[in-house]
């Protein structure tokens, strides 16, 4: 049973994707996002639907994940209604990519077994404490992430499954020696180049401006200088991590907490067993082997020779230490009614076929001590109080907000917090905390600009919200002369110190070609060391597209520097040296977008074979 799983899905690779995926699934909550309509289902592919559930959790995990690594630039986003939209249908469009693939999978005889994906949870590191399996990191972690454990291991399967596939995809591509050498030639090149640099600030500091100059650029050029309209802003903020810091959590309730859910903090009873299997419906053979046990032969040697569970056979059917929720109902009912060590069930009958369970050792429930559990669980009655104390003053505020809608006063008095008010600001330069897209468009509406009137509660991050109200509205206006002349002058000595060193570089460039240096000494320039720059450098977009040189021959081109300096450049040689250690990482990555080309192609002809149906995805 247990070899049934290709040897590629206990590659390294593969369970480096899978940790990431089950990282993703396990550390994150279930949202409340809604999917539109009133059924229960997000999409169909062929006679398999996507649960309206199971859409909205993956897509929370999703939202998490995104959190966690943009912090509050994917919370900008999120206030984008349309962003959300289409992230939401990308979340979906991966679900059904991933139904797909599964129903490819199962058409082709892919499978996996109950002991295939109960020694994979044993051995996932997120579920465990030094090297060893840990029940109560693996519980609080399913029911955070929205899972128990049948709908775990499920979800596990569809996974192995599905990456059986890919991994079948990933193990045909391939890669001619040719077409590496060619690639790492390409990636490895270097070029040696010589360079002029006209300076920017040189140029600028030479120009002569005219008052007639300033002002003509000035009048041409007023959307540079205009001055946006700005409004003055008060706002009540509300934070549940502020809250949360706030409250002190004595050791009486947090003792009293600990001894009113000891079974948390207690580890599951764990049981040794040892099984033989008879794969299918052969009843006889395995009552045979019962019987052949009952006459006193030896368990061991007998899963050895007949057990049809390979994997733990060559262990004399060992399965090691196993807890409730994790096996087969079946198997784990038998295995836990055993009450003394070396006792046997009868045969037990499970979907895998029929099992004969000996009891090796029992590990008891052990209670965790207080003084090892007492700082998480003081954290945890924080932050439980703070987010209820939280939602009670969020009701609050939308309450006396909206009834008290032409002041912060009331709103400010009644949950206890400060009204802050910001000086003139405008949409390009508002501080962080106001220039969210909800709350920009808050301000903006007529009701809170044009009416004076307070604004909804806004989320602008989990367990975070505001209410805004405009104080006062600066037009806008383009700043006169006198205010901006130093902006002015600069910006203009800059476009004609620029435009300038690009009429010599020309001319340079154009001397250069012809093979004469005469322009270059009449201006006290010369090209510098000569240096090799491969495709990292800031030139590399000009330095690689130039052609290569003839022998005893040099090519020019002219570019800008990130700086705006201008800079000549002179190639006088192509490196093509293909260093053989990069070979095999090259050889890798082409075998990769192979794949992924031939992974994407695959998809596309599923979707065009399998009926799809999508049902609304917003909010």
């Amino acid at each position: 049973m247990m070899d049934r799983l290709r040897e590629g899905v206990n590659s390294i690779a593969v369970k480096i994707i899978l940790g990431l995926i089950i990282l993703s699934f396990v550390f994150a909550g279930v949202g409340s996002y809604i999917v539109g309509g009133t059924g229960n289902t997000a999409a169909k592919v062929g006679n398999v639907e996507i649960g309206r559930g199971e859409f909205e959790q993956a897509y929370q995990n999703e939202r998490n994940r995104m959190q966690a690594q943009l912090g509050d630039y994917f919370s900008n986003l999120l206030a984008d209604p349309s962003y959300v939209e289409t992230f939401r249908k990308s979340v979906l469009d991966r679900m059904v990519n991933d139904v797909l693939l599964e129903q490819h999978a199962e058409s082709l005889g892919l499978r996996v077994s109950d002991s295939q994906v109960r020694k994979m949870i044993l051995d996932m590191p997120q579920f465990q404490v030094d090297g060893k399996f840990d029940q109560d990191i693996y519980q609080t972690s399913l029911r955070r992430a929205g899972f128990n454990p049948e709908s775990f291991a499920e979800y596990l399967r569809r996974d192995l499954v599905r990456n059986q596939l890919l991994t079948a995809i990933q193990a045909s591509d391939f890669s001619l020696p040719g077409e590496v050498e060619l690639q790492s030639k390409l990636l490895t090149q270097t070029r040696e180049i010589k360079k002029v640099t006209l300076p920017l600030a040189d140029f600028a500091a030479d120009v002569e401006l005219s008052e007639d100059d300033i002002n003509a650029f000035y009048e041409e050029n007023a959307e540079r200088y205009t001055r946006p309209e700005q409004v003055k802003v008060a706002y009540i903020e509300l934070a549940a991590q502020k809250l949360k810091d706030s409250i002190n959590i004595s050791e009486q309730e947090a003792k009293q907490y600990y001894e009113e859910h000891l079974d948390k903090y207690s580890s599951a009873e764990q049981r040794s067993v040892s099984h033989i299997l008879v794969e299918g419906d052969d009843k006889e053979k395995a009552q045979a082997i019962l019987n052949e046990l009952n006459a006193g032969a030896d368990f061991a040697a007998l899963a050895e020779e007949k057990s049809d569970d390979f994997g733990s056979a060559s262990e004399g059917g060992s399965l090691g230490f196993i807890e409730r929720d994790v096996m087969d109902p079946a198997f784990e009912e038998a295995a836990f009614s055993l009450q003394s060590v070396g006792d046997m069930t009868g045969l037990v009958k499970s979907g895998f076929g029929y099992h004969i369970i000996k009891l090796d050792e029992i590990k008891a429930s052990v209670a965790k001590p207080y003084a090892d559990m007492v700082a998480s669980i003081k954290a945890e009655l924080r932050n439980q109080k703070g987010v209820d104390q939280f939602y009670e003053l969020q009701s609050e505020l939308e309450k006396i907000a909206f009834e008290y809608p032409d002041s912060l006063d009331d709103a400010a008095q009644a949950i206890d917090a400060e009204i802050t008010t910001t000086d003139f600001i405008s949409q390009v330069d508002a501080p962080k905390l106001l220039s969210s897209p909800a709350v920009l468009q808050a301000i903006l509406s007529p009701e809170v600009k044009e009416d004076g009137l307070n604004s909804e509660v806004i989320e602008v991050a989990p367990e975070h919200v505001i209410v805004v109200r405009v104080e006062d509205i600066r037009e806008e206006t383009v700043l006169p002369l006198t205010e901006v002349r130093d902006e002015v002058t600069d910006t203009l000595a800059k476009v004609k110190g620029e435009q300038a060193a690009i009429e010599l570089a020309e001319k340079l460039m154009a001397q250069l070609q012809e093979g004469k240096e005469a322009l270059l000494a009449e201006n006290n320039l010369s090209f510098g060391e000569s240096e090799v720059i491969d495709r990292s450098s800031s030139l590399a977009s000009t330095v690689f597209s130039m052609p290569k040189p003839a022998a005893g021959k040099a090519e020019y081109a002219q570019a800008k520097e990130l700086n705006g300096d201008i800079v000549l450049v002179e190639l006088t040689k192509v490196n093509e040296e293909v260093d053989s250690q990069f070979n095999k990482q090259v050889g890798e990555q082409l075998m990769q977008m192979s794949a992924q080309q031939e992974l994407s192609g695959l998809i596309s002809i599923l979707r065009k074979t399998i009926d799809i149906e999508y049902f609304t995805v917003s909010q």
